[in-house]
């Protein structure tokens, strides 16, 4: 397969205005980019373009505290609070409690999706941390896994306390520079020295560059690396071998560390910054990542020695990642990705009346009635600054199974998957999106 004209065919299929994708596969690296980095400009994309790689920046700073963890200057399940005293959450024992582990795999139960500008200072993470002692908790830790943001910055805030340099400057010292990534930056006036992706909000005739190139300087450690396709591949490479982190360290952030209640579309489980599937019975740890109007996703086939790295600025980029990663793990590897589940052949009759309330957490939202057979989802974001820049999102969700539904909205051919379940006290939840999302009413 020529992977780069595939590529280019899929971003005008589902109107993607341009996409990176980097492969190493059989010891050699090959690149490929297609259409233009910014609409209102036709700025070509190239390989060695950067985009803003989200979430998967999650998991470079879980490796700087796998790092930090091999000098003996933290443990995983020492308490936040004993390496940061001035940490606090909302409840009193979750603050004395909450371990580095629980940050790592999503299961502190902190209701962390907190997106807050702090400036653009050095001390900007130390502000971000006081700032949490807001946060309440949508589980007891280790109850469930529920995505939180926040885990993230925290974490950031302790490397700059055990290193005694900002999270930019460690992340340098500590993966950019030892991996030898020349197109790899953080911060917005880096970029500027590169060609830089711009993310596009819309789809189809209603497609746009976004008024805000990207996110605020405290949710670094969560997601604001700047990389080609390439450098991504070479920081996943680096999790094939012992070159970087010693084998205890690598096998123990690829081992499971909590199941994931939603499995379509992520995974089995989560590791220690990794979501881990299998896929055929190999197994493959993996991340995806969205900024605003941007999205990213590294795989990692350990056994096959397989890296694949996929960006892309906007449009139905959800769907060229589901079409591109069948097409090319079958190919490369005879793996079969994990599929979002299908629809029965005829209507299932479900009780759909025992999942209708409100369910809430930080700054979303979610309003699920009856409608048809099934369910409908209003799923509102009220973030600051970020709430704006789209309308709420009105999802179908189509029965599956008992407790599995669809999301379906108009022309996007991407499909969420809902999950309705309880927790091990009885309290309904809902899990979409990686997150919990608990019934209020």
């Amino acid at each position: 397969m020529n992977w780069g004209a595939r590529l280019g065919e899929l971003i005008e299929t589902y109107g993607v205005p341009g996409a990176s994708l980097a492969v190493w596969h059989d010891g050699a690296l090959t690149e490929h980019a297609a259409g233009v980095l910014n609409l209102a400009t036709g700025v070509e994309a190239t390989p060695d373009s950067l985009f803003q790689i989200g979430s998967v920046t999650k998991v470079w700073t879980a490796t700087q505290i796998m790092l930090l963890a091999e000098r003996g200057v933290l443990g995983l399940d020492t308490p936040v609070r004993e390496l940061l005293p001035e940490f606090a959450v909302a409840d009193p024992e979750v603050t004395r409690s909450v371990t580095v582990r629980h940050l790592l795999t999503h299961t502190s139960g902190i209701d962390g999706d907190l997106f807050l500008d702090t400036g653009r200072g050095d001390d900007c993470l130390e502000k971000y941390v006081a700032a949490c002692a807001d946060l309440v908790q949508l589980h007891p830790p280790g109850a469930t896994q529920s995505y939180v943001n926040a885990g993230y910055p925290v974490l950031g805030r302790i490397i700059e306390r055990l290193t005694g340099r900002v999270w930019d400057v460690s992340l340098r010292e500590m993966l950019v520079e030892p991996l030898g990534l020349a197109h790899t930056v953080t911060l917005p006036e880096e970029a500027l020295l590169h060609r830089a992706a711009v993310g596009h909000l819309g789809e189809g005739k209603d497609i746009r560059p976004t008024p805000v190139w990207g996110l605020m300087r405290p949710i670094g450690p969560a997601g604001l690396i700047c990389a080609s396709a390439a450098d991504v591949v070479r920081f996943g490479r680096a999790h094939l071998d012992s070159s970087l982190l010693k084998d205890a360290s690598r096998e123990a952030m690829a081992t499971p560390q909590v199941e994931v209640p939603n499995k379509h579309g992520l995974g089995e489980a989560w590791g220690l910054g990794w979501i881990l599937d299998t896929w055929d019975g190999v197994q493959v740890l993996w991340h995806s990542g969205s900024t605003i109007g941007q999205h990213a996703a590294l795989w990692v086939v350990p056994e096959r020695g397989l890296v694949v790295a996929l960006l892309s600025n906007g449009g139905y980029d959800g769907a060229l990642r589901t079409d591109l990663s069948r097409e090319l793990f079958a190919e490369l590897a005879g793996l079969t990705v994990r599929p979002v589940p299908e629809l029965p052949p005829e209507p299932m009759a479900v009780d759909t009346a025992r999942y209708t309330g409100l369910y809430e957490r930080r700054h979303v939202r979610t309003t699920i009635t009856e409608k048809d057979g099934g369910l409908h989802a209003r799923v509102e974001t009220t973030t600051p600054g970020l709430a704006e820049l789209g309308p709420p999102l009105e999802l179908d969700l189509l029965p599956v199974d008992e407790t599995t539904f669809l999301g379906v909205s108009g022309d996007n051919p991407s499909k969420v998957p809902f999950v309705f379940y309880e927790l091990p006290d009885g309290a309904p939840h809902v899990h979409f999106s990686a997150r919990t999302n608990p019934r209020v009413s």
